[in-house]
């Protein structure tokens, strides 16, 4: 088993993360290592990783729609408005304040699907509100990591019809049958332990006031005045975000959803025709990185399924899991949480746990259902509390604006224990009653 080619390309890939070598560099490095080790050559190698990128091409594509959508909403200036709204209307409601900016991030993922690009925008002018009601930062921390991970886990819109849809691809890719529909079903109960460790976080961990020294968080000479009136621009935006919500749901389709919201933002005004460009690149600046992730994710699995490894890994897996699903489903899930700390992303996660998972969950006798909650928690496992996803970088760099707020104590190691215990147990308690 220790000489096993799927098993050394995944440790090669994850000490290669973990010692911050790019993750598209280590994908490709570790699926060399995998083709060598197997026997392959390095051009075949090579041949099957490229064939086997086109497995994502369109989850690659709504990633980059997706961002021009949210970069021409950010150029409206909406999300402002709505930090002041929210600055004059929360007082001294801190708990309401933090559920309200855990509520906002969820929204950045299904409904107004900009990921991490509003935080930059809406958590700064906050940190004066924050500081005033001496709100822990560390819950604002697990707050925003909630809403960027939760409703993709659990709610098949925006970004979460993408993770299910690699999901159902990458179930179907390696042997098992499976619809989109069934997804969410088998998600929620991993999804209501997420929804368990935020409240634990904000109402027990880190509801004591926590006091910051007063800095000047925005540039003294920028002017921050704005207009809180609504404008044509800001209704295209709105109108827009809703179409590409509501498209979406209906054609089970991101890239028409997306498209067609751009268009409507267009004719609605939200941006302006000889803007078309600097949208285009801007959704390419804010997603471009990973949708290449996630077409080398997919050549990876391709090239770990044709080293020919995984059927002799799954017989020793089974014979180490001794029958047990209980047994089984908690130690799969423990190697999505160290693959998936390594990467940083649960998207790009998904096609190299379902070449590994899907044989293993055959063999030891799990539902669809249940293999669905075992690969989709594994996969979402390590992406709150690692230092190299973007669900703790976004919300790090909101909060630290004014040098006060730690990225690994404050961000990565909260939302690591209170996100990721809960995962965990809820997806071993899933995957053996569906």
């Amino acid at each position: 088993m220790l000489t096993n080619p799927v098993l050394i390309s995944v440790i090669v890939m994850v000490i290669l993360s973990l010692i911050k070598v790019n993750i598209l560099i280590a994908l490709i490095l570790a699926a060399i290592t995998g083709g060598l080790i197997s026997g392959m050559g390095l051009g075949e190698t090579m041949k099957i990783l490229i064939e086997g990128m086109g497995g994502n091409a369109e989850t690659a594509l709504s990633y980059i729609l997706l961002g021009a959508l949210a970069f021409a909403i950010g150029k409206t200036g909406a999300a402002e408005i709505l930090a002041l709204k929210i600055g004059s209307v929360i007082k001294n409601k801190k708990v309401i304040f933090i559920f309200l900016i855990a509520g906002i991030a969820c929204l950045s993922q299904n409904l107004i699907p900009v990921h991490i690009a509003f935080i930059p925008i809406l958590i700064p002018p906050l940190i004066t509100v924050m500081n005033k009601l001496k709100i822990d930062r560390r819950a604002v921390a697990c707050a925003l990591t909630f809403g960027l991970k939760a409703p993709y886990i659990m709610i098949p819109a925006g970004f979460g019809l993408i993770f299910h849809n690699i999901i159902r691809d990458s179930l179907i890719e390696n042997g098992m049958d499976v619809v989109t529909g069934m997804v969410w079903k088998s998600m929620l109960l991993p999804g209501l332990g997420m929804v368990v460790g935020l409240f634990i976080a904000i109402l027990i961990s880190y509801r004591k006031p926590r006091k910051y020294e007063e800095t000047e968080v925005m540039e003294p000479d920028t002017d921050y005045t704005i207009d809180t009136n609504l404008n044509r621009a800001h209704i295209g935006a709105i109108v827009g975000a809703i179409a590409a919500f509501t498209i979406q749901i209906i054609t089970e389709s991101l890239p028409v959803g997306a498209i067609i919201g751009l268009v409507i933002m267009l004719v609605f005004g939200g941006f302006k025709w000889n803007d078309m460009d600097d949208v285009i690149t801007g959704g390419i600046g804010l997603m471009g990185f990973i949708a290449f992730v996630m077409l080398v994710a997919s050549g990876y699995a391709s090239v770990i399924r044709a080293t020919g490894g995984v059927d002799s890994l799954v017989e020793a897996s089974v014979s180490i899991m001794g029958g047990s699903k209980l047994i089984s489903a908690f130690l799969m899930l423990l190697i999505g949480l160290v693959i998936t700390m390594g990467i940083g992303t649960s998207f790009g996660t998904i096609p190299i746990l379902a070449a590994i998972f899907v044989p293993i969950a055959i063999a030891m006798g799990f539902s669809p259902a249940a293999t669905i909650a075992l690969v989709g928690t594994a996969g979402a496992l390590g992406d709150a509390g690692s230092p190299a996803s973007d669900s703790t970088l976004g919300p790090t760099a909101g909060l630290n604006v004014d040098g006060q707020h730690d990225h690994i104590w404050d961000t990565s190691v909260p939302t690591f224990l209170h996100y990721n215990i809960p995962l965990l147990i809820m997806g071993t308690i899933a995957a053996v009653l569906l």
